[in-house]
């Protein structure tokens, strides 16, 4: 005979029938008990109702893993899904690491900022309960808002932290929760861990955490919006080089927010830039969540993701397209030469802006020392800004640090000055507008300036191609069954130095230990090779893949023509793959983009 779970927590009374499985019986418990949003409630009631125990243990069996990226996960019942519940039980840890970091919090205050999908707002609000009811301050931004308001506030506004409701650029079923510092930038280890622990050590719900009310009655809850708005637009005035030239530009800017919160805060930038108006894609700027023009509102997917912004352009004799992704955090690129359309790689992007961010600095300081200007990109980001580095004699690293910095790019994602210290599509769409107007002036397009800071500065060419598992890297760690050697040649490429992050090792350093972070939670090698070749194999942090990226990089002078040099990236790609990963072997499935 079946036996009855009681589920009385909510005060209902209610019993459900066993799923045969004593530990999933206490999850469901345990989940009526502490869940008081009938959407969810129900959810689970039918599961249990179906006898569906896959569901029920894949729902409940584990939690969200909270890293230094937050969390981000599908939006449904669940501990493993964005709900109330596990929204609560996140802001309970998060609140209570902070109070035991910052003794001051309860003067500096959370920032809280939402975008424009489902339940974005509802989980600010959640979020925002917890720190009033603690008698925290919090800066909740009553409308909408991009990413990287958030990061810019921390800092504006001199918060402990700061949270963002969004799922940035995935599909619509998903939501997250960024978490900033308070240095505006996102959380770095071991703080995701000490969070992560907090969180685990305060799930029950307390008394009053479900109540929302008082983010409508405290006077600790403050909308920054307008404050914040002003501040932000005149910041990034500071980064305007060529005012009069963008006000008797002709260039047409289209621009797209992918159904995201960007056009309004997009139409400010190109005011504070004087900028003539972008034509908007009409059917992708009103926010909504549901998407509904792309299968994924990720404008680096390519032409596939703009082809409503290329029709825009193309009827209005538009050159050039901006578009942000839902949260504003990142920038995409287009424009049109000789009839077709070339969509920018983040790289190429950021080559571009890394360029023009030089240019306009030493034209504001042309007499001074370069030696305090920094350059920064991610460990899979390109490495053109070092070439550029070299000739100007500026400062160029791949790490994660707090200096003084005239630009930085992760693939995709751009933090142009350090008014926002992280990704702020925004200011680089407005920066990368006048840096265009400003070339169309000399009569050179994007690609013609972005193929002469090749030919400038080195010869340059990438590959990148995602295959489909990951159980190649200890092969690469214990080379012909050595324990602890790697690979000294790949082929006939000999290897110079090796960094590996997720075993803490770096052969290019005098203690063998990387000066960038390390994590056994994911994968990561480099391989430097003698001809200048750089290629990371790593795994996706969100798809079940290892991803590579290679780049030739010969130093300014060296001689090598782009096809030369792009001939042998090619066969030392082929060499790797055919070495390093072994496709037919391990089964990969390979993949481009």
């Amino acid at each position: 005979m079946a036996t009855e779970t009681g589920v009385g927590g909510a005060g209902s009374g209610e019993t459900l029938p066993s799923v045969g499985d004593a530990e999933l019986d206490g999850l469901v418990r345990q989940w009526m008990a502490w869940d008081k949003t009938e959407a969810t409630r129900g959810v689970l009631k039918q599961l249990v109702l179906d006898k569906n125990v896959d569901e029920i243990r894949s729902r409940l069996g584990q939690r969200m893993a909270f890293g230094t990226a937050g969390l981000r996960s599908r939006m449904g019942m669940g501990f493993s899904q964005m709900n109330d519940l596990t929204i609560l039980q996140t802001a309970q840890g998060f609140l209570r690491y902070l109070q035991k970091t910052f003794p001051d919090l309860q003067k500096t205050g959370l920032v809280i900022g939402y975008d424009s999908r489902h339940n974005s707002q509802r989980f600010a609000q959640l979020t925002a309960g917890i720190f009033l009811h603690a008698e925290v301050p919090v800066f909740l931004f009553s409308k909408i808002c991009p990413t990287p308001y958030v990061p810019y506030s921390v800092l504006h506004l001199g918060c402990s932290a700061g949270v963002m409701v969004t799922a940035s650029h995935n599909p619509k079923e998903d939501n997250g929760y960024k978490v900033y510092w308070s240095n505006g930038s996102q959380i770095t280890s071991p703080h995701d861990k000490g969070i992560a622990s907090s969180i685990d050590a305060n799930l029950e719900p307390w008394p009053t955490s479900w109540d929302v009310s008082i983010c409508e009655q405290s006077p600790l809850c403050q909308d920054p919006m307008d404050r914040i708005t002003k501040a932000y637009y005149q910041d990034i005035q500071n980064y305007c080089c060529h005012r009069e030239n963008n006000q008797k530009t002709s260039v047409k800017f289209t621009y797209t927010a992918m159904h995201g919160v960007g056009y309004q805060f997009e139409v400010q930038a190109f005011q504070a830039f004087s900028l003539p108006s972008v034509i908007p894609v009409e059917e992708q700027i009103i926010p909504d969540p549901e998407f509904p023009t792309v299968k994924f509102p990720n404008p680096e997917e390519g032409k596939s993701a703009l082809d409503l912004s290329m029709q825009t352009a193309e009827k209005h004799g538009s050159s050039v397209i901006l578009a942000n992704d839902p949260d504003a955090d990142r920038l995409a690129v287009a424009e049109k030469q000789n009839g077709s359309w070339k969509v920018f790689t983040g790289n190429e992007l950021g080559a571009l802006l890394g360029w023009w961010a030089w240019q306009c600095w030493r034209q504001k300081n042309p007499d001074k020392d370069a030696k305090d200007v920094w350059m920064i990109a991610s460990t899979v980001s390109s490495k053109i800004l070092r070439a550029i580095a070299i000739k100007e004699s500026f400062n160029f690293e791949v790490r994660i640090a707090t200096v003084n910095l005239e630009m930085s790019y992760k693939l995709g994602g751009f933090m142009y000055g350090t008014n926002v210290l992280d990704k702020d599509g925004i200011s680089a769409s407005v920066v990368m507008a006048e840096m265009t107007c400003w070339l169309a002036s000399q009569n050179i397009s994007l690609t013609q300036q972005l193929g002469r800071i090749f030919e400038t500065h080195n010869s340059y060419y990438i590959c990148h191609d995602p295959p489909t598992i990951t159980k190649m890297f200890e092969r690469m760690r214990n080379w012909d069954g050595k324990t602890g050697q790697y690979p000294s040649s790949c082929g006939p490429y000999k290897i110079k130095h090796i960094r590996d992050l997720t075993a803490g090792y770096d052969n290019s350093k005098p203690d063998n230990k990387p000066v960038l972070p390390t994590s056994k939670a994911s994968q990561m090698i480099t391989f430097s090779f003698e001809n200048g070749c750089v290629a990371t194999l790593r795994t996706s942090g969100t798809e079940p893949k290892i991803k590579y990226y290679t780049e030739m990089c010969l130093p300014p002078g060296t001689g090598g023509s782009p096809e030369s040099v792009a001939a042998e990236l090619h066969a030392m790609v082929e060499t790797m793959v055919k070495e390093l990963l072994q496709p037919e072997v391990n089964g990969l499935i390979a993949r481009s983009g």
